[in-house]
């Protein structure tokens, strides 16, 4: 199995999860919960991680966490390693607890930050496990709305930032920020990073690329570098789309949203914003073109060739 990318300098801000060995429940009871987030609380002190925010389920967990020291790999053998442990004594049992190793996506906090912590806080509702998020105690969201003292360990100052300077302001406008998803289909910000490993966009991508990606035996040994090509501007792709596609204007206007959609690194609300209609329009229209791919062979063979055209057939996210 090919080894995960891993980028690591002083100050990266990063999605992890971990999930249980085969699926299985990594938490059997509130004493496991409370532990873990003692582990947590101990990898700021001892390894100076900066967790924002962490959403405990049943079989796996979510955290968006910073490494001032550059010190991603260790911050995670210290929670993983010191809570497998802890598990297996308490529960009787030997072996792996998690399923191989952490995945984590280096994140453009300024892009990304506020749609993640909203994404991580709104697990278990999409999981049917409550209605709203502030009825799971085992998220950082009670928190962030105010209704629970914040433990000193999580740092809610960065993501409440963009959402007021008073902190009764913040709690408020970032509850009806989370909320306004409720009882919505919305598609994850994490579909969106190329690789599996980055999420960000131009600029973001290039100043990885031009910093850390420069060793062409590391390119050679982590598949997923392959992906990091500069994506095409919206005008290229359509009028890429305009040459190829010989069809009416609602379904050559799905195309062109499935294609931005995937193609063009450019977040779910410009790419909506460029069509004048709501972020679930785009994902719907490119679900909708998705599926017609299936069962369309010609149209399936058009998008081939503008993928050709465009050189994306390695670019998808």
């Amino acid at each position: 199995m090919a080894r995960p990318l891993r980028i690591i300098y002083s100050g990266a801000f990063y999605h992890v999860t971990s999930r249980g060995n085969e699926r299985k429940n990594i938490f059997k009871s509130k004493k496991d919960r409370e532990r873990f987030l003692e582990y947590l609380a101990s990898a700021t002190f001892r390894y100076d991680a900066v967790i924002h925010t962490y959403c405990l389920m049943d079989n796996h967990y979510h955290l968006l966490l910073e490494t001032p020291s550059a010190n991603l790999s260790q911050i995670m053998r210290h929670i993983n390693g010191a809570y497998t442990t802890y598990f297996n004594i308490k529960h009787k049992r030997a072996g792996h607890l998690f399923q191989g190793r952490f995945k984590a996506i280096l994140v453009d906090k300024d892009a990304y930050a506020k749609e993640l912590s909203r994404y991580i806080h709104l697990n278990p509702v999409r999981a049917e496990i409550v209605a709203t998020p502030e009825n799971y105690e085992w998220s950082s969201y009670q928190y962030y709305i105010g209704l629970k003292k914040s433990p000193d360990w999580l740092k809610k100052d960065f993501i409440l930032g963009y959402f007021g300077c008073k902190t009764k302001e913040a709690n408020s406008e970032y509850k009806k920020f989370v909320r306004r998803l409720l009882k919505k289909e919305y598609e994850s910000p994490l579909e969106q990073a190329v690789g599996s490993a980055l999420l960000g966009g131009h600029e973001f991508i290039d100043f990885i690329k031009n910093n850390y990606l420069f060793d062409k035996k590391k390119i050679k040994d982590i598949p997923e570098l392959k992906n990091f090509s500069r994506k095409p501007e919206l005008d290229e792709i359509f009028n890429t789309i305009d040459i190829v596609l010989n069809m009416d204007p609602p379904l050559a206007r799905n195309v062109k949203m499935y294609f931005a959609r995937h193609y063009s690194g450019k977040p779910l609300k410009d790419i909506a914003k460029y069509f004048n209609i709501g972020d679930s329009g785009v994902s719907q229209a490119s679900r909708r073109i998705s599926m017609k791919i299936r069962e369309d062979r010609k149209l399936k063979k058009k998008i081939e060739q503008i993928e050709m055209k465009l050189s994306l057939s390695r670019m998808k996210s």
